[in-house]
């Protein structure tokens, strides 16, 4: 089966021209006797695009992780495989009902009364019915695990860890592209989407967070029901932030509409370090209060306090258009060399934002901005942070749909009160208070050990005190001792001169 996978790869491979690709970054001796009419007129990341959508799904998903990835792949590849959409047609449903049966052991009427056999949505990993429950009659989402999705990802995941081998070994620069290393991220990524039991607490936190906030409803999570192969959530009739026309006919505000989603974006972000990280349009739909309905949990993305510090002050400097605060700040974050010049860096910086300021979002991409400034950081050897990258991926989404829905709006106007604030609240007295008073357990404990820690260090104290005392006294007794050999010796001595006179 993995063999024929392979020659399936190789084919479609062949059949886009991708080994033109692949050999024009080995080292010239072995590319220089491939024959020149294997080169297509297609340019490569268009090629690349299409070769990943015949795969199939896994390699769809692999293709849009990379699209996140500017600081291993060409400005050129990222925008094409950005494209990428992962249209998966729906699952056979007698395997589906069979797979939902077993992991619940019991048959589908046992729990549900209603079950809707045609899938509300399709993707690679999953798909989801609307049901509903016995007794109580709620309306619910069933998520569903396809049938077979592990085995095919294990499958596919051993064949990319070769071809990520070769790649490091035979590519020119291959080990800076670190193909391993995204292989190993993307099999994380996968492994967490096919767990659903994990998707159902992620889904459940971020409604715990926002439970207060009126731009967002997360879905009530029916624990009983969940198993690492099902998940069953209650079902929130919404419009699909894409559906422009049923979201007029319902009264939405979409300029109101796309400052919330900046403004929930912030939030998740730097007020509870845990954010949804798959906000594409699919994922994204509106209820007739005009209240973001969210779906699919299983990307999430957090942030340590350093990182979330570092960044509001990137972005508040970017804002006030200090581009020296910016620059430095990277220095020290370790994110550029301590030797970077600073100078340079500044008008390096300067040169990519000062064009973008004061214009409204339809005349500019901050996804193309980012993808400059990571050009820019490139020249001064920027590591790009991985716990930065899903937030980067969401950032880009949120920007697509806030586009689409209100294309005058300034990001920039719209954030930034968001984030003054923010900062104004980490260093505020009550942020500070609040901060002791969770770290009170920890004190209490200190001092609780305090009074048996200070016992033990007299004592300690007292032992090294007779210690040193002791090597004292016989120092003395050594100094007494030699004092007297030596005046015995020189009283010897005079007396023989006396004699020998």
């Amino acid at each position: 089966m993995v063999i024929f996978r392979a020659l399936t790869i190789f084919a479609i491979a062949w059949r886009f021209c991708l080994d033109d690709i692949v050999l024009s970054r080995l080292p010239y001796f072995w590319s220089r006797f491939w024959r020149r009419w294997r080169r297509s007129a297609t340019p490569p990341p268009a090629r690349l695009r299409m070769a990943l959508e015949h795969l199939g799904p896994i390699f769809i998903k692999f293709g849009q992780l990379l699209s996140t990835r500017p600081d291993l792949l060409p400005a050129e590849y990222i925008v094409e495989l950005s494209r990428l959409q992962d249209r998966v047609p729906p699952h056979s449903t007698v395997e589906i009902r069979a797979s939902l049966e077993n992991a619940l052991g019991c048959t589908i009427a046992d729990v549900f009364s209603e079950f809707d056999e045609i899938p509300l949505g399709s993707a690679s990993v999953a798909q989801v019915h609307r049901a509903r429950l016995q007794g109580s009659g709620e309306e619910v989402a069933v998520k569903i695990l396809r049938p077979g999705v592990r085995r095919r990802i294990q499958r596919d995941l051993r064949l990319m860890r070769s071809f990520a081998w070769w790649a490091q070994t035979l590519l020119k620069h291959g080990e800076r592209l670190h193909p391993q290393e995204v292989v190993e991220e993307f099999a994380r990524h996968l492994g967490n989407e096919t767990q659903l039991l994990r998707e159902a607490s992620n889904c459940t936190q971020i409604g715990r967070n926002l439970v207060s906030s009126p731009f967002i409803v997360a879905p009530k999570v029916h624990w009983p029901l969940c198993r690492d192969d099902v998940m069953v959530m209650e079902y929130l009739p919404a419009i699909p932030i894409s559906n422009h026309a049923a979201l007029r006919e319902a009264g939405v505000d979409f300029s109101r509409l796309a400052k919330n989603g900046i403004e929930l974006f912030f939030t998740q972000v730097f007020r509870d370090s845990f954010f949804h990280a798959d906000m594409h349009p699919g994922n994204v739909h509106v209820d007739v209060q005009g209240r973001f309905v969210l779906l699919d949990y299983g990307i999430v993305g957090s942030l340590t306090d350093f990182d979330k510090e570092y960044l509001a002050r990137n972005f508040i400097a970017f804002f006030n258009q200090d581009y020296r605060a910016v620059a430095q700040m990277h220095v020290d974050a370790g994110w550029t060399p301590p030797d970077t010049p600073v100078t340079a860096f500044e008008n390096d910086i300067r040169a990519v934002c000062e064009p973008i300021f004061s214009r409204p979002l339809k005349e500019i991409s901050f996804g193309r901005f980012l993808l400059q400034m990571f050009q820019v950081a490139r020249q001064y050897k920027l590591e790009l942070q991985p716990q930065l990258l899903l937030l980067q991926k969401t950032l880009l989404n949120v920007e697509g749909m806030g586009r689409e829905l209100a294309p005058d709006i300034n990001l920039w106007d719209t954030a930034k009160p968001f984030l003054e604030k923010w900062a104004r609240q980490q260093y505020s007295t009550r942020r500070v208070i609040s901060v002791l008073r969770g770290q009170a357990p920890d004190w209490l404990a200190v001092v609780n050990d305090l009074p048996l820690a200070a016992r033990l260090l007299l004592r300690r104290a007292k032992q090294e005190s007779l210690v040193n005392n002791e090597a004292i006294r016989l120092s003395r007794s050594r100094s007494r001792w030699r004092t007297a050999a030596i005046s015995s010796v020189i009283a010897l001595l005079v007396c023989l001169s006396l004699l020998l006179d």
